[in-house]
């Protein structure tokens, strides 16, 4: 089974534009180091009529939405090798200097996970 990067980031509405751009750089990087696959996602439906919803979660305040992101790797180990590549990468490097980031990183939520159920079709 494959293993997965999940995250969740609490973001301004108005830094959206520059979170894409940040977002495309980084899709490119995991990708050209062997991810399996990468997606960012935006809060669409976010005000669920069960469960408790990633806003709360997320602590997002007035004006923020919250970006839901993985990246699917084909284990853990690969992960880290995928990762010691990634974090190698001067591209990587320019998106890392302070101030660059369009978002709060000490809000940032991350963790690794173990898939138990998937379908690759």
């Amino acid at each position: 089974m494959s293993y997965v990067d999940g995250f969740i980031i609490p973001i301004a509405t108005k830094n959206l534009a520059a979170y894409r751009r940040v977002a495309r750089i980084a899709c490119k990087v995991w990708m050209d180091h062997g991810a399996v696959d990468y997606k960012e996602c935006v809060g669409d439906d976010l005000k669920p009529s069960f469960g408790v919803p990633f806003t709360k979660i997320s602590a997002a305040k007035k004006g923020e939405t919250v970006v839901f992101a993985y990246i699917v790797y084909k284990s853990r180990k690969h992960r880290d090798q995928v990762n010691a590549k990634v974090m190698q990468d001067p591209r990587l490097a320019k998106l890392m200097k302070p101030g660059a980031m369009p978002f709060d990183m000490k809000r940032l939520s991350y963790g690794g996970f173990k898939t138990i159920v998937g379908d690759s079709r």
